[in-house]
């Protein structure tokens, strides 16, 4: 095992491939599922008078499925480093706008047109807020969201905006080093907390991004002493923090968490992308799940307040157990739909527009700056 620091100048030659890590789709879509039955088993009925409907039946369970986030955020570090580890700034740009935002804009439309549907007195939105929710930057606008899940797709634009300095610092071969001291930087802000520093650098949630970016550089690079110290320290200051956190979260709820039990799924979500980072899953590497990972992010956006709603609306006359697996297998559904309807079809589409966008800035910049120097 070599302890060398190694960087990632050999993943910026395009003769190198990189093949798609199949397992991580599954992994998506399992962390989805874990989050969804949180919101319909627990979270809805538990707290904020969201859903008329409890099902006690996973209840006990789903209560711990809240930490499905932290396992899409770890599959982020992962997933967006290998990205910037490949392009330019303008590919990392564009291919994230594209992953993101047409999913976004139909699961927000959906979402908002199924509150003045439906909503009743627990749910309602204005157009305003409906409008800015479209651009994505409602968190940091200070606008609620249209949907409470959206939360999460803040900290990963906040993310993506650190990357894209990188990227255009041209400093993606030293990730490594910024990782490390990304990490160090976390450490020393939970010592000596200065709240500006602690929202740029993301350090509630960086444990994550940080674990997740170093298992994409064990998947390409090999393992070391360095990189597996550093996904170990990841993952002591996660379970730091989740532990840390629990009381708020009980007392919120009305519950009581089981410690050892948090520790032991923080540490499977740990070892499952060692185990994808050393390329041993085995027979799940092998499989094509692409369509589970497509399912993943529309799922996720869609299925929390159109949930909650379905569950108002037709609870108690709808049997428990009709209504919960139903919604969600309808959810399920919907979430297909926008994928093969509007990912799929817009896209591509959306792409071109952005890179001739994009071109055409880029000219405008370039003879900009020639008149300001040949003034």
């Amino acid at each position: 095992m070599s302890s060398a620091p190694g960087n990632v100048t050999d993943l910026l030659s395009p003769r190198m491939p990189i093949r798609r890590v199949n397992e991580l789709d599954l992994l998506r879509f399992a962390a989805a599922l874990i989050v969804v039955m949180f919101h319909y088993a627990f979270r809805g009925y538990a707290a904020d008078d969201r859903s008329v409907m409890s099902y006690p039946l996973l209840a006990p369970l789903a209560k711990y499925g809240f930490m499905g986030v932290e396992m899409f955020f770890l599959i982020s570090g992962f997933v967006i480093l290998m990205t910037a580890s490949r392009g330019t700034l303008k590919a990392f740009a564009i291919s994230r706008f594209v992953r993101l935002y047409p999913a976004f804009w139909a699961c927000c439309s959906l979402t908002f047109v199924a509150i003045l549907l439906f909503g009743g007195h627990r749910y309602s939105a204005s157009y305003f807020q409906y409008l800015v929710n479209m651009t994505m930057l409602s968190g940091f606008a200070h606008v609620p969201s249209i949907d409470g899940v959206y939360w999460s797709l803040f900290i990963e634009m906040q993310f993506y905006g650190l990357v894209a300095l990188v990227v255009a610092a041209r400093r993606i071969h030293q990730a490594q080093r910024l990782l490390t001291l990304w990490l160090l930087a976390t450490l020393a802000l939970e010592v000596f907390p200065v709240n500006p520093l602690r929202f740029l650098l993301l350090t509630s949630y960086s444990a994550y991004f940080i674990a997740g970016a170093t298992c994409f550089l064990i998947w390409t690079l090999g393992p070391s002493r360095h990189r597996l110290c550093v996904v170990a320290v990841c993952l002591l200051f996660g379970i730091y923090q989740a532990l840390g956190n629990l009381q708020g979260f009980e007392d919120k709820y009305g519950t009581t968490m089981n410690r050892p039990a948090i520790i032991a799924m923080i540490t499977a979500f740990f070892v499952i992308m060692l185990l994808v980072a050393t390329r041993r899953m085995g027979p799940v590497a092998q499989r094509n799940w692409a369509v589970a990972g497509a399912l993943t992010y529309p799922l996720y956006l869609l299925h929390q307040n159109i949930g909650f709603m379905l569950f108002n609306l037709a609870y108690p006359a709808v049997n428990r157990h009709v209504l919960f697996w139903g919604t969600t297998l309808t959810m399920i559904g919907i979430a297909y739909a926008v994928h093969v309807l509007v990912e799929k079809r817009f896209s591509p589409v959306l792409k071109r527009m952005c890179e001739t966008v994009w071109d055409a800035g880029a000219r405008w910049l370039s003879r900009l700056r020639m008149q300001i120097s040949g003034a």
